[in-house]
């Protein structure tokens, strides 16, 4: 039997992507309204729903990638504290949901030229797929190229994330070239979070001071999430600004440094372990 020609319209929910992936999305959206609402992260995961953790880990990649905070975290009064977006949050929110009118109404005109049929969507379809990319590095920094050390056979590229804090990433001549630094690029350093040290005090006290001093890369804050699994941990720490880096460490290792939330912690990581991308 024949098989029907069916007109179809396609349907699309907008996602907002850098080169790592998924920076704003239908879900993280509504995540980010629902905060607005409930000024709770926990209640705003139910409402979209998502888990807890699944959620704080979407607020950390979009605090981090972003310009500037989206949501932050509130305390005292009678609740307790929680989490409220801040303006630039609201303001996020507000050019999405104008956007995404816009993408639909354009995916309606798409529609019509290749005349509704089921083939031809499904090929736009699988050319959309192939040509999304994602990441599984955990840190995901937008940062500005501040400097550049040419050796013979790397470069030293340094990265302003902010006003008080710069990273080194160690690449390839060969790598910098494709990327075309330069001072003033905008790039996103990754970093697996598996390749984050986690230090305290008291743990730089126990001889693991020389580990931690080839690492080149510090960043220090609060503890502000801490995750335990059957092995290992993981381990959010906020380092200011509405920024943090995320380690994933042994539970031995967790129990060596007495880490817990509100402990002051620092993530060091090698110059060779930052990923650079750029966009264009």
């Amino acid at each position: 039997m024949p098989r029907k020609n069916l007109n179809l319209r396609l349907v699309g929910k907008l996602e907002i992507a850098t080169e790592l992936g998924n920076f704003l999305g239908d879900s993280r959206i509504r995540l980010l309204e629902a905060i607005a609402l409930h000024g709770s992260i926990s209640q705003a995961a139910r409402h979209v729903p998502m888990s807890y953790k699944t959620a704080w880990d979407a607020v950390d990649a979009m605090n981090n990638l972003a310009q500037q905070a989206l949501v932050e975290r509130t305390t005292g009064g009678r609740q307790g504290g929680g989490t409220q977006l801040t303006d630039y949050g609201r303001r996020v929110i507000a050019m999405y949901r104008a956007v995404e009118m816009e993408y639909q109404r354009a995916l309606d005109e798409l529609s019509q030229q290749l005349g509704g049929e089921a083939d031809s969507i499904g090929d736009f379809r699988h050319l959309l797929r192939r040509m999304s990319m994602r990441t599984s590095a955990r840190n995901q920094f937008a940062c500005t190229v501040s400097g550049l050390r040419e050796g013979d056979v790397d470069y030293e590229v340094y990265l302003r994330l902010d006003d008080a804090t710069e990273l080194v990433a160690l690449i390839t001549r060969e790598s910098a070239e494709q990327l075309g630094l330069a001072i003033g690029t905008e790039v996103f350093a990754l970093v697996k979070a598996s390749a984050v040290l986690l230090m305290t005090e008291a743990g730089l006290r126990t001889g693991a001071r020389g580990l931690h001093a080839s690492a080149r890369n510090h960043l220090s804050g609060q503890v502000s999430r801490l995750h335990e699994g059957p092995v290992n941990a993981e381990v959010v720490i906020d380092i200011g600004g509405g920024k943090s880096v995320t380690a994933v460490v042994t539970r031995e290792r967790i129990d060596t440094l007495g880490i817990e939330v509100g402990k002051t912690a620092s993530a060091a990581f090698k110059a060779s372990s930052i990923i650079l991308s750029v966009i264009g």
